[in-house]
């Protein structure tokens, strides 16, 4: 963060405006978006390092949007308490290991999102009829990718297709599941020695640029259709994986 130019910094702003809108309108895909955007400038640690308060504040408040929480926290607290677990091992993969071939998991992942967000694919009774189990293997799951990667969307989309959650549940969970792994990497990079104040206050006026797009994004949510938005991240996305396989195949 100290050799940044004012350009890069730039980039990095209108990727958190960009991934805040996008988690504002749609209630999910902040780490999805900028995760993948920033690695592309630098590398996935890095990129996971810079959006963690900036994840954190959109967390806090998605969660805290829409009321009724028993329905959703109330009854899915387990599969965040499980995304703990697999996000603790996860954050010391990433740590101990090369982050470049991380990118390359990112893209599988972004492809995996891509792949399961078509209603219908994945026909799984089991995830239903047996709540508790699978929201053990989900969870610590989704912890691992969440960990490595900054992305556990793709494993919660799956969960939650099968159940048939409301629109409001889902988005509650999610970030629920979100903010449990992020705090969990909070506690793993700090221990390692690789969060810092410096860069927690480097990295703030991101999270205020995060919040005022979350904030613009909840407006637009009622406004414009989910599925225009859903159209365009799916394409974006789609584009950044290829890129992202692209990126790490002229490295290697």
């Amino acid at each position: 963060m100290d050799e940044l130019t004012y350009l890069t910094l730039a980039a990095y702003a209108g990727i958190t405006l960009f991934s805040g809108l996008v988690h504002g309108t749609l209630g999910l895909g902040f780490p999805l978006v900028a995760t993948p955007l920033l690695a592309l400038f630098t590398d996935v640690r890095s990129a996971i390092l810079i959006t963690l308060l900036p994840t954190v504040s959109v967390n806090v408040l998605s969660i805290l949007h829409g009321g009724r929480w028993s329905e959703s926290i109330g009854r899915f607290w387990p599969l965040a308490a499980y995304a703990v677990a697999g996000g603790v091992a996860g954050t010391y993969l990433l740590v101990i290991s090369d982050p470049a071939p991380f990118k390359l998991l990112l893209a599988a992942l972004v492809f995996l999102y891509l792949f399961s967000s078509r209603a219908g694919m994945f026909r799984t009774q089991w995830i239903g009829t047996h709540l508790a189990s699978s929201m053990l293997v989900f969870g610590l799951i989704a912890g691992l990718a969440a960990g490595s990667t900054n992305v556990m969307v793709p494993i919660l989309i799956i969960f939650s297709l099968e159940l048939g959650l409301r629109r409001t549940a889902m988005v509650q969970v999610f970030n629920l599941c979100f903010l449990s792994g992020k705090l969990t990497q909070i506690s793993v990079f700090a221990a390692t020695g690789l969060l810092t104040g410096h860069l927690l206050l480097t990295t703030a006026p991101l999270a205020v640029v995060a919040i005022a797009a979350l904030l613009a994004g909840m407006k637009l949510r009622d406004r414009i259709p989910t599925h225009t938005y859903k159209t365009i991240v799916r394409r974006v996305l789609l584009l950044l994986a290829f890129l992202l396989v692209g990126q790490y195949l002229l490295e290697g």
